[in-house]
């Protein structure tokens, strides 16, 4: 969408050169900061149009900003010894320090000059923002050690001002081109986190939205799964499944009129077909995990701003001791960090692999935590599929022999550009046997192998769009209709592979797609070498008689001439 709005994209820019003007040169710094504001302005939109819905409907709805707030470090506490007078007293201190919550408004604090506004929103927005889901929940608790470090009034004056001009870009954009606000509100904040210059450290990067949208197509989850990501970041996975669902049931509500993206897909974000019942328990299936506390922040106001009140995302490193779940989800879909190590003494030792590299504990992880009969979607380094370390085959063997390996597909090496340049795949399988049981007959019939060749963008640095979707709806339509393709022809893009082979001693469950593909080598004439040099003589003396070249003195016609006579 962004390729298409230049005027959006050149807002976003602004207000990125302002936070490095300004003094915060960090991307991920100014990434918090910048979603801190976001989430203030949406949070009184959504609270204005939720007011307004309520009196169309007449249905009832408190709004986030009716009443009085107190800041919890002055909150009365009644103790045992308090005398009811006592706590009198000190519930009347307490009315000392109440707030209106009417001021918290974005559209109220816009207003104050550039010194108080700075104040107000560091003492008094902030921390209401940090408290708004009560002192229990998931969400303040990881806002618990969040802070709002915009140094300079001139600073959030400049960014306050932007981001009103970012959302006006995009109210005008969603009524002229029929986009959902939200799908739009989804690309520019995904666009901010895309610049995050320190993604790609430790081997995380970030996945883009059309691939977790072809993963989503792939997996299909549906509502009443319980739905996770061990390696979450900022929440994409998550949003993917959710937006998958809720553009599944819109369509099963008869909605009509939800177009295909720039890359084919059709998806929408607004919940407004769910029932309570049904958007109670999408919000409860979703569930996500990270070991960066800053992600975890943004990943938990991402799936706020996309209509999830109370995302289930935690701080926490599913690969160590501390984390004891097994068998619990129905979908997971991931892209685990690559490259990167844990220390050996603090791997979970309901592990198997005998390894400290991430890329194969979190497939052997994910596996685990699958149920039986749950299906996983995750994008791995293709070293994966073929490495020839002792842990690389017991974790092909685990995923052939212990789940139904459905598919690998591959991507081409420019996918995760501009971080990195590694080459990537997609593996989906579905848990048969669990890690204790006996198998009794390997669960994987056939693999279904597919080579992308293009996403729809350039494979270079700036990923620009290309016309197309490049191979994205056929390896979806591919994929679900791979059981016609047990026969195929092994030079196609697609085909599928018995596991009596990928298990053969000559293959020993190697899973690279150049194992199994046939490669075609196309017969190419050339003209014969004289015919060759007599091209190149003319183009060095031009139309000239053979009795004639004789007299023409350059050293290189003499020289083809020679080799003419050679070559005879």
């Amino acid at each position: 969408m962004l390729q298409n709005n230049p005027e959006l994209k050149s807002k976003i820019d602004q207000l990125w050169n302002k936070f490095w003007s300004g003094g915060i040169s960090n991307p991920l710094t100014a990434i918090e900061q910048i979603t801190y504001l976001l989430f203030m302005k949406r949070l009184d939109e959504l609270d204005l149009k939720r007011q307004a819905d309520a009196e169309w409907t007449e249905e009832n709805y408190t709004s986030k900003f009716e009443g009085t707030w107190i800041p919890p470090e002055y909150r009365a506490r009644r103790e045992e010894k308090d005398t009811e007078a006592d706590w009198a007293r000190k519930l009347q201190d307490e009315k000392k320090y109440q707030i209106e919550k009417f001021t918290l408004r974005w559209s109220e604090f816009k207003n104050r000059q550039a010194e108080d506004m700075l104040q107000y929103v560091q003492g008094k927005v902030f921390p209401f923002l940090k408290d708004l889901n009560g002192a229990e929940s998931n969400f303040t608790h990881h806002m618990k050690n969040a802070v709002f470090i915009i140094p300079k009034p001139a600073l959030l004056v400049e960014a306050v001002k932007t981001i009103d001009e970012i959302f006006a870009v995009m109210e005008k954009d969603s009524q002229e081109k029929g986009q959902a606000f939200q799908d739009i509100q989804g690309d520019v904040y995904e666009f901010l986190l895309s610049e995050i210059a320190t993604a790609g450290k430790n081997g995380q990067f970030r996945t883009p939205r059309h691939i977790i949208k072809l993963v989503a197509d792939l997996v299909q989850p549906q509502l009443g799964h319980k739905i996770a990501d061990p390696a979450c970041g900022s929440g994409g996975f998550l949003l993917g499944a959710y937006q998958y669902i809720v553009t599944e049931l819109a369509k099963k509500a008869g909605t009509t009129n939800i177009k295909p993206d720039e890359d084919g897909f059709i998806r929408t974000s607004v919940a407004a077909t769910l029932t309570d019942k049904a958007q109670a328990i999408l919000s409860a299936s979703l569930w996500g995990y990270d070991i960066d506390s800053t992600m975890v922040r943004l990943g938990l106001m991402n799936l706020m701003m996309h209509g999830i009140d109370e995302p289930n995302i935690d701080y926490k490193d599913t690969l160590s001791k501390s984390y004891t779940q097994e068998a619990a989800y129905d979908v997971i879909m991931a892209n685990p960090p690559f490259t990167g190590s844990i220390d050996k003494g603090d791997v979970n030792e309901n592990l198997q692999l005998a390894t400290t590299k991430t890329e194969l504990l979190f497939v052997e992880n994910i596996y685990r935590l699958l149920k039986q009969g749950g299906t996983a979607a995750v994008i791995v380094p293709q070293g994966v599929l073929f490495g020839s370390g002792k842990a690389f085959k017991d974790l092909r063997k685990l995923l052939v022999e212990r789940c139904d390996l459905k598919a690998v597909v591959t991507l081409p090496t420019g996918v995760f550009k501009p971080y990195a340049g590694v080459s990537t795949a997609i593996l989906l399988f579905t848990k048969v046997w669990g890690p204790k049981d006996q198998v009794d007959k390997p669960a994987t019939e056939h693999v279904w192998f597919y080579e992308m060749a293009a996403d729809g963008y350039s494979l270079d640095d700036k990923r620009a769009k290309q016309e197309g979707y490049g191979d994205l709806q056929d390896i979806i339509a591919k994929y679900h209709a791979r059981d016609a393709e047990k026969d195929t022809d092994r030079t196609a893009k697609s085909f599928m592979v018995p596991y009596s082979e990928i298990v053969d001693e000559k293959n020993d469950y190697d899973l690279s797609l150049s194992r199994y593909k046939e490669d075609v080598f196309e017969e190419v004439h050339y003209d014969a070498p004289s015919v060759i040099l007599d091209r190149l003589i003319q183009a060095e003396v031009g139309d000239v008689d053979d009795s004639e070249l004789a007299k023409v003195q350059s050293g290189i016609v003499r020289e083809l001439l020679e080799l003419k006579g050679i070559i005879g």
